[in-house]
């Protein structure tokens, strides 16, 4: 939790005790269900939760932005950027049903009211969206596809509305296809741990 603190040190008291939760939470569906790797639950706050929270560092959403958390699994990045920004609508939607259960469980622990989430495809979403988040859920070319119809035009934050994807490695072969505007922020810029050393978050404005 101390973790969470030391980057926004600014969260309000209701936030604090919602990420405080989750530590119990993920472990005791966890070991019910598994959503977080065995040998990640250890380390949630900073692999998981922290990692989602990197997109709070380029964009503030405004209150009544909507975000679509695609092949959200256990609830990344959606839950924490739903406690961040409450004042925001997030969709979570993954194919597995057993993964929505517990993000669903989840969020009714935290009373998180800004939430829904279902068990769904995102080609078959028919609404559009400000912002679409993921965490590595796939290439991100495929990934493009996916969702590229379901953004809204009109865009009210201060980036253009798109897609925000957490992916590390060397993004260049997935990359080298789209066009300039394109950009990629190193999340070592962020967070000083050296799990972030190879993560990025790359931002496709539409």
């Amino acid at each position: 939790m101390d973790i969470i603190l030391k980057y926004f040190p600014d969260i309000t008291e209701k936030q604090k005790s919602q990420f405080a939760l989750l530590q119990s939470l993920y472990e005791d569906w966890n070991s019910k269900i598994n959503v977080v790797s065995r040998k990640d639950i250890g380390q949630l706050y900073e692999r998981h939760v922290l990692h989602s929270l990197a997109i709070a560092k380029i964009i503030k959403f405004k209150n009544n932005s909507e975000i679509l958390d695609v092949g959200t699994g256990g609830g990344f990045p959606g839950i924490p950027l739903a406690i961040l920004f409450p004042a925001c609508n997030f969709h979570l939607v993954d194919s597995i049903a057993k993964k929505i259960k517990v993000v669903q469980k989840i969020t009714t622990s935290l009373q998180l009211e800004n939430i829904k989430s279902e068990q769904e495809r995102a080609e078959k979403i028919k609404h559009s969206y400000d912002f679409i988040v993921s965490r590595a859920v796939t290439a991100f070319p495929v990934f493009y596809n996916w969702v590229s119809t379901k953004i809204k035009p009109e865009s009210k934050n201060e980036l253009k509305n798109g897609i925000l994807y957490l992916k590390g490695g060397d993004l260049k072969e997935e990359l080298k296809d789209f066009n300039s505007e394109i950009k990629t922020y190193e999340i070592s810029k962020f967070f000083t741990e050296p799990f972030f050393e190879t993560k990025r978050i790359i931002y496709m404005p539409f």
